[in-house]
Formats: structure tokens, sequence, C-alpha cells
């Protein structure tokens, strides 16, 4: 036992007994989940191991552990069927078949334990059970090391629910691990109706939310959400407005589910028609109109092509209430083609070279179903971030009023800068697991390329410029440099040449920030549309057939190579190539077809001309080498960058000093009725 007591009561459980208790956390059992998604929620324990990784005990860290006697007995691991072991029925109970065993040890089901440890004061969680049947419920906890511990186990035996109620203790979590537990059938079928973690606390009021989502011609999918919302009577609940910031020419209002929802969600709906002011505007909008109504707690933002489990609302609306400080909550993103494949665990800034990724001791895109919690050791740290992304997002409207909106930024890092500029005033954010949505993954998208990096860069800078602690931005100018060179020898040069250009806006300071929002986005595509990595078709046949006068050296071609040592040749002499001639006929034929997921800089440097595929897959641009072009850009942006090194110190006096002013709702509500339409 690891402190925990409790008790087993009848069928009529007395609700006094939780009296001073709140629902935080709900288990979520649906007959209607789709079977892609399933192993998130449950799954069937299919075999014993004697470590919770069920190989070798390798930390996520990547340094080699023993495991103590004591936690090393064997331990059941868990696997993404459930056929033959387990079904969840009509009533939405999940019923574990004779001699079989079922885990809730999932990213939904089981309990973040060190997540409420560290960033709330309650020190016990209260687990109530409802179950029936022949068998037992078996409680786990883990340790950040993912070593699993038995808890209790309560023996079932009889056809008639039974309440069952442990109070556990939150502190060996300090560092990381989780408690769940497991439904085991014996010679009959058991079947577990509820489960619901509770925290002790007199701060029963759950605070009211309103929802907003920016959307730019994605009607369906945003109506889908809509309509989504107006069926789930728990979030209706708490819900006070929906504010949906429409951009595009494509309106929610006009697809047939937004009637649907409109019918439910009433006078609550608002549908706020606004020119594309980017991500930053809409979610701008969004907080603006919840913080001017002054009813919500929070402002829950979200993605326009999302699929939110509703149900993590709810619970980072519970965390956020009990966190002992205004908390911004921040949701998972998975895949929406890949379900069980998680993005990131958390997101982190490296400060030196000022760029974002997973946060220190994760991994990138984690599929649950083929590493589910049990077996993955680095899952049960608990992961700090610096910022969470805004395809799901709680802020309190407490934060918004002591820090302001977002900086105008349309595109990219917008949220970083707000979480970093939260987390300055000290209002920190947590990325919440079992709270998350479904989203396109990054994979199928290149947001570096064409209009959009003007905006990576110039946002890039701009929030190093508010934020960085290193003087000159660390290594961030060096970094924007050789970016910029990757581009040249990519033969990406309206890329290169938008590069360049939020270069220049960025040394003229912050005062253009907020007229750029409207008016900045035609002036990009109308610069890049002359470049030939900018002509995109979405037929290969447009092009010539590849060609090149001589064959490849011993028909090798251009290698893909995969070690270090093979990319740093590839580089060296790519870059030699600049300065030479491009090669005869490279102008009038393509030297080769290069899919995009091979079109690394260092591989292209080595064409003269190619058919390069985007991201996405629906079309193709031809590239060609132009040593006039490499040469020209290279000598502006070593000058530039250079400019940038120079005044930095001063650059990042000014826009500090307009931060206020830039993010301010009476600088937005300026903008938003010089735009609205």
């Amino acid at each position: 036992m690891a402190n925990a007591s409790g008790s087993v009561t009848g069928t009529n459980q007395d609700p006094a007994s939780h009296e001073g208790f709140r629902v935080v956390q709900r288990t979520i059992m649906r007959a209607s989940q789709e079977l892609d998604v399933r192993a998130l929620y449950m799954g069937a324990v299919t075999s014993m191991a004697s470590s919770a990784d069920g190989s070798s005990g390798q930390s996520g860290g990547g340094e080699r552990t023993e495991r103590s006697k004591n936690t090393s007995e064997q331990t059941p691991v868990a696997d993404t069927g459930m056929i033959g072991y387990g079904r969840v029925d009509e009533n939405d109970h999940t019923v574990a078949e004779k001699g079989r065993r079922i885990t809730f040890g999932t990213y939904f089901n089981a309990f973040p334990a060190s997540y409420w440890r560290r960033w709330t004061d309650h020190r016990t969680v209260r687990l109530v059970l409802r179950a029936r049947g022949e068998g037992a419920l078996i409680i786990y906890r883990s340790t950040a090391r993912g070593h699993v511990i038995r808890v209790d186990s309560i023996t079932l035996d009889g056809d008639e629910a039974v309440t069952i109620t442990r109070d556990l203790t939150l502190d060996p979590f300090i560092d990381g691990g989780w408690y769940w537990f497991d439904l085991e059938a014996g010679d009959r079928e058991a079947a577990l109706e509820s489960a619901e973690w509770m925290i002790e606390t007199d701060r029963q009021q759950v605070g009211r939310v309103s929802i907003g989502i920016t959307t730019f011609n994605r009607p369906d999918f945003c109506s889908d959400q809509l309509v989504a919302l107006s069926k789930d009577p728990s979030t209706l609940e708490i819900l006070d407005d929906v504010f949906v910031v429409d951009q595009g020419n494509q309106k929610v209002v006009d697809t047939p589910e937004y009637a649907e929802a409109k019918a439910v969600l009433g006078d609550r709906l608002h549908v706020i028609d606004q020119p594309n002011l980017g991500g930053s505007g809409g979610f701008s909008r969004a907080m603006y109109e919840t913080v001017q109504r002054g009813q919500s707690d929070y402002v829950l933002l979200l993605d326009d092509d999302v699929v939110c489990e509703l149900e993590g609302i709810k619970r980072a609306v519970a965390f956020s209430d009990l966190a002992r400080r205004p908390t911004i909550v921040g949701g998972h993103m998975f895949s929406l083609y890949d379900r069980t494949v998680m993005h990131a665990y958390g997101e982190a800034l490296s400060k030196w070279t000022w760029f974002w990724g997973p946060a220190p001791q994760t991994k990138h895109s984690h599929d649950w179903a083929r590493r589910p919690l049990r077996s993955t050791p680095w899952l049960h740290r608990r992961i700090d971030v610096d910022y969470t992304g805004w395809w799901m997002s709680l802020v309190p409207t407490a934060v918004i009023r002591e820090i302001g909106l977002s900086m105008p930024m349309f595109i990219k890092w917008d949220d970083a800068e707000f979480g970093l500029r939260a987390g300055q005033a000290g209002f920190p954010t947590v990325t919440m697991p079992g709270a998350a949505v479904w989203h396109v993954p990054w994979t199928e998208k290149d947001d570096t390329l064409d209009w959009q990096a003007y905006f990576h860069e110039r946002n890039r800078l701009v929030s190093a410029l508010l934020h960085s602690p290193y003087d000159h931005g660390g290594r961030l100018v060096v970094e924007s440099l050789t970016n910029h060179a990757k581009r040249l020898v990519s033969m990406q040069y309206g890329t290169g040449e938008l590069i360049m250009l939020a270069l220049r806006d960025v040394l003229e300071g912050p005062e253009r920030m907020h007229g750029d929002m409207a008016g900045r986005l035609p002036h990009l595509r109308s610069t890049v549309k002359g470049y030939d990595d900018a002509r995109t078709s979405p037929d290969l046949e447009v092009f010539p057939t590849p060609r090149m006068k001589k064959p490849p050296r011993k028909g090798k071609g251009v290698a893909n190579p995969t070690s270090m040592p093979g990319k740093v040749m590839m580089a060296a002499t790519g870059l030699l190539r600049q300065v030479s001639s491009p090669r005869e006929m490279s102008s009038e034929f393509p030297e080769g077809i290069v899919p995009h997921v091979d079109q690394r800089w260092f591989r292209l440097a080595h064409y003269d001309s190619a058919i390069v595929s985007t991201a996405d897959g629906t079309g193709a641009a031809w590239y060609r080498r132009d040593r006039k072009q490499f040469m020209d850009q290279l000598r502006r942006s070593t000058a530039l960058h250079a400019r940038l090194y120079e005044e930095w110190p001063e650059l990042s006096a000014r826009y500090k000093e307009a931060l206020g002013a830039l993010t301010s709702p009476e600088v937005w509500k300026a903008s938003f009725e010089g735009t609205d339409g």
C-alpha cells in the first residue's frame, strides 16, 4: 500500500460522503469511440513484463537505470487492441471479459498526478469507482523514472454495482508520475460503470469560459466544431460565449451545419467578420471581446481545423481553477491523420539559438498506440514548458488584463511570445496531459517557404529582441544568416528575398507592426511571384523531362547521406558549387525530380536545376540556380545581419518600450475598427 485508504460502499451511495470534493477528471468510456483512437482511452493487458518499458529499463533521458527490487515485480503491459478482452457497452460501461484485464493507464484516462503536485497546493486525490461483476480493480502509480508500483487491489464479487473510494497521496510525485487503475475479470465478466478523480477544496465554483476560434476559409471544419460544442451538455454548462472570428471569404455562416449549432448556442454564438489579420489578429479579437464582456474567467483559444476532446476543456478549467496562481493551460496536439501520434509532449524555446522545439527529455511524434504510457519511461516525467500552442490554450482573463493581448505578428511566434511574456509576469504555462485536440500535422506543411518565411523571420527576431536574455540575442543573428544562406544554396531565391524584407522591417522598428497586419501579405505575394521557387504547378507534365548533357558520375546521381560526416561533405562541396557557372542545359531542362522529403539544402546545393514538390504533395516548382542572385542576396544579407548585430541593444530597447502599446486593448481596438467590414 502507498498511503491508500478508503472504503467500499453499497449501491446507494450517500452524496454527502464527497461533500467538499470537486471532480477534476472523469474517466472517458464511450461505446461510440472510434477504434483508431481507442488506445488513447483504454487498452487490453496482454502480457507480463519485469519492467515498465517491457525491455531493459532504458530511461527517457538515455541513461541506464537499475530498478529497485520492490518495484520490479511483474507488471502488466498494455496492448492497443481490445478484441477478445473487453468492450464498452451501450450504457458506456467498460466490460472486461472472463479472465481478461483492461487498463486505464492511457493518455486520456490516467491521472497526471505530478502536474497537480507541482502547480497546486493539494496533496491528496480521491478516486471514486463504481463497478460490478467478479474480479478486481488494481490501482497503480508510477515514478518519474517510469517505475510502476501497485498501490491497492479491490476485489469485486457481485452483480450489484458497488462504489469504491480511495484517497491517494500526491506526495511522491514532485518530479513526475501518474495514477491509474486496471479492471480484471475473474471467472465471470467485470464491469466499470464510472470513475472520477476528485480534489478536496473549498473552491467549488467552476470557472466560466468563452471560446475563441479564428478561421480562414475552413468553414466546414469550423462549423463541425460548433456542432460538437452544441451537443455537449457539460461544456454548455460552463460556456458563456463562442466568438468565431471569420477572416476568409468562404463564410462559416453559409454552411448548413452553422444553423444547427446556432439553434442550440443561440445568443452565445457570435460570428465576427474582419479582414485577414492572421492568427494574432483573430485570437486577439477573441481575447478582447471576452475581456470586454467581463463575464468569463477564461478564454479558450482553438484553431479552426481541429477536433477537440471536449472532456479536456473541463479538465483544463478545473486545473486552472485550483492552481496556485492564474495559469495558462494548454492541450496537446495529436495528428488528425495518424490519430494516436502526438506532435510534442511540450513546447520549449532554446534561448541561445532562439528557436522552438520539443521540450527537453521528450521525443517528437510519439505514437501512444505503439508505445503506451506503461511502456514508455520518459512519459512519466513531469514536463515543464515555455509556452503552449494556440491550437488549444485556456488563458485566464486575469492574465490578459495584466499583460495585454497578442503581439500583432499576423502568424507565427505569437503564442510563444505570449507565453514568454506571461511567464515573466509570474503566470506559468502548463501543457496538461488529458487535454488535447487532433490537428493536421506539421509534417504535411512547410511554412518556412514562400510568404510565410517572412513572418517566421520577422517574428522570431522581434520576440528575441523582447525576451532574449543574451546580449545581441545569443547566436540568433548567426543562425539567421546561416538559414538565409541555406535558402540560397537551395535555389529558393524568392524565400531569400522575403527573409531580407523581414530583416529590413525589423530594423525599421516596432511602429509599423499593427499597420502591417492587413497590408503586408499582398505585398509579400507580389514580391515572390516572379521567382521560380514560388511558381508551382499541380501537374508535373508542364515541366520539361529531366535531362543532362553528361550522365551522373558512375550513375549515382546526387547522394542522400544519412551520416553526419556525409552531410558535412555534401554541404562543403555544395557551397563551393555556388560560385561556378550552372551546367549546360540546366536552364532549359531540370536535372532531376526531388520529392519534398528529400529536399535537404545540402542535396539541393548539388543541382543546377530541379523540380521540387511541395510538402502537401499538391504541386511542384522548378528551381534553377542563379549565380548572380546568389552573390547579390548573400552580399545584402551579410550587410543586414551585421547591422542587426550592431544595433541590437538600441533596437531591443525600442521594442521593449513599445510592447505595452502594441499589446494594449486600446491600440488593438483601433486596428479592429479600422479594418472591420
